[in-house]
């Protein structure tokens, strides 16, 4: 891989491209709803415009640097879980439609180069896609040239199988989703068995040797809200485990305010609090993360192993330390979760351009960054207003 075209003068990359970006497909539906990139609103969550976006450094518009890439590398999952996947299903990527093995080596090379630090892989669930404990093995050679932390995220089925391997190839941490205790529960929420299974995996991932293992559960009103202080105790409190919650989020058909409804932030503490002393340590990855930690205690003052986490992405977002960008099974460039645009990598890739072409288009995503994504009621009506067609359910964006 040759370098990347470095910067010229007024701080902005100058990249020789023979590749049209306006052919490409940038939105994929309006990106009216999030919020604009104005001073007033920028301010409001401590940012301020401070020139062109950079891809050395993968700079947007804001001066947010980002060293977090997530690469989703399946649409297919063995679950079905109904804040994920629309109650229809998704319509699967043809096969020559997901990015290679060789593709996403390529790819992910370039970000780190760029300035990536950190790389997820995710799905769907990624465990699925045939020959991935391969895939892991060349995105952790990476390390030899700047990535310094690769993690999963995963459901845990099929993960005891594979921790060797993974392990060997220099998988730091693991996030495995599980959002209750209960077999009919977790029948309700996934559509699927495996519950005991799920709960076997975790405790088989705290013992394997991770630098980090995270338990996440999607808290959902009226479905698992009651078992927040089981989860905690079951994960964190003799386990060097962080449980951690996450705001119920609006995706295309996901029923985000219909059947189901958001438990906030504040109600989750507040649920917590019944029971356990919660001592607040801030926002993980040194500032730049998605989850507010906490130190937790029990009733009689004994201090939990684990530790708490709680992702506030609806009621208190945390878009001005935002350090993550995506990439799609399909080869798609995502500046953030919650913004339908994107760019198309895939497509360029295939037709020969060079890293610094692709550089470039990645600049071009990083320019379009806001300074934070609409309110959840916005976001809904947005993607209800685009339908399936045009707005990307979780399933399809990777998480």
């Amino acid at each position: 891989m040759g370098p990347v075209t470095p910067f010229l003068g007024g701080g902005r990359a100058i990249y020789p491209c023979t590749v049209d970006p306006l052919r490409l497909s940038l939105p994929v539906m309006p990106t009216a709803a999030a919020v604009p990139m104005d001073a007033e609103t920028a301010a409001a969550y401590g940012l301020a415009v401070r020139g062109d976006a950079r891809v050395q450094g993968l700079f947007d518009r804001f001066g947010r640097a980002h060293t977090y890439l997530r690469i989703s590398v399946t649409e297919r999952c063995n679950l079905r879980c109904r804040y994920c996947m629309p109650e229809e299903g998704v319509q699967l990527l043809p096969k020559d439609h997901l990015l290679s093995f060789e593709e996403i080596e390529r790819l992910a090379t370039l970000f780190v180069r760029l300035g990536v630090r950190k790389i997820r892989l995710t799905g769907g669930e990624p465990l699925v896609r045939r020959g991935i404990d391969e895939l892991v093995k060349r995105i952790g050679a990476l390390k030899a040239h700047g990535l310094e932390r690769l993690t999963m995220t995963s459901n845990a089925l099929l993960l005891r199988e594979h921790i060797p391997a993974l392990l060997q190839a220099g998988m730091d941490a693991v996030n495995l989703s599980l959002d209750t205790l209960r077999s009919d529960r977790f029948r309700r929420v996934t559509g699927r068995e495996g519950c005991e299974e799920t709960i076997d995996a975790i405790h088989a991932a705290a013992r394997a040797g991770f630098r980090k293992v995270k338990v996440n559960a999607v808290v959902m009103k009226g479905v698992n809200d009651d078992e927040l202080v089981d989860l905690a105790r079951a994960f964190a409190r003799d386990l060097p485990i962080e449980m951690r919650y996450i705001e119920y989020m609006p995706f295309e058909g996901n029923g985000w305010g219909e059947e189901l409804q958001m438990f906030s932030a504040a109600s989750i503490r507040a649920r917590l609090e019944e029971q356990l002393r919660l001592e607040a340590r801030g926002l993980n990855d040194g500032g730049a993360g998605t989850a507010l930690v906490y130190d937790a205690f029990d009733q009689d003052g004994r201090a939990f192993r684990g530790q708490i986490g709680i992702i506030s992405s609806m009621t208190e977002p945390f878009c001005g330390t935002c350090n993550r960008t995506r990439l799609t099974a399909d080869g798609h460039f995502r500046w953030c979760l919650l913004d339908e645009g994107e760019i198309d990598l895939r497509a360029p890739l295939r037709a020969g351009a060079t890293d610094d072409e692709l550089a470039r288009l990645i600049e071009e995503g990083l320019r379009q960054k806001r300074a934070g994504h609409a309110p959840a009621l916005v976001l809904k009506e947005t993607q209800k207003a685009a339908g399936p067609a045009h707005a990307r359910s979780m399933i399809r964006i990777g998480g």
